[in-house]
């Protein structure tokens, strides 16, 4: 079965671009196109995609409030790709924050488009982690630190489930984490799983960042 998106920016040549480079893939299928947040939640009910590959600068309802209204109010809601034109932007780590599971740069090349978008339907490892650890050293705010630090102790990980988290805050794979642990990508899986029950977090994008968030790994 084909990856499904749905393609959410204010900008016509935007969609067009992204829906002609994603549509040129035979595992990839654009499902429908919105030029406005307030548009994703019934588009995404009627047509159930995989992925949503939002702007999160729009007019009327940004990228920010439509990923938290997304995540609130549809059950198992699609994954949530952020647009955008700048990587550093507080825009981008609030949407973060918010939900969104990576974002793309709109300069971005074709193959780093169908890329971003396979990895964040996969959900196995973090998109651009580097620049995720920098959006967090320079966004994270102390009210938001001593509550992912509260959650953090909460959590109660084991060594392994902490040492499993440090590593896919560095971008790892659950391919590459099993080769760093000498372990089965299967055993991987199994503690990845333990570790996002544990942070009550929806995927590895938000375990990472309440991971430098409380502390816990150093974002910088």
């Amino acid at each position: 079965m084909p990856v499904t998106v749905l393609l959410v920016d204010d900008e016509p040549l935007v969609r067009a671009g992204l829906r002609a480079v994603l549509e040129a893939q035979p595992d990839i299928e654009v499902v429908g196109e919105a030029a406005d947040g307030a548009a994703v939640i019934p588009l995404v009910r009627r047509l159930r995609p995989d992925v949503v590959a939002m702007d999160v600068r729009m007019p009327l309802l940004d990228g920010i409030e439509a990923t938290r209204a997304l995540l609130r109010t549809v059950d198992d809601p699609p994954r949530i790709l952020v647009v955008t034109t700048f990587e550093n932007d507080e825009y981008v780590y609030e949407a973060l924050r918010a939900g969104a599971d990576g974002f793309l740069l709109k300069r971005a090349r074709p193959a780093e488009i169908v890329h971003a978008v396979r990895l964040i339907a996969e959900g196995d490892s973090l998109l651009f982690p580097a620049s995720v650890r920098q959006l967090a050293a320079e966004y994270g705010d102390e009210g938001g630190n001593r509550a992912a630090r509260a959650a953090m102790e909460r959590a109660q990980l084991t060594e392994r489930e902490a040492e499993v988290l440090r590593l896919m805050a560095r971008g790892l794979s659950n391919a590459e984490i099993a080769g760093r642990l000498v372990v089965g990508t299967e055993t991987v899986k199994s503690h990845v799983s333990a570790v996002l029950a544990k942070l009550g977090a929806r995927d590895r994008t938000q375990a990472v960042i309440a991971a430098y968030e409380s502390g816990f790994v150093a974002p910088g």
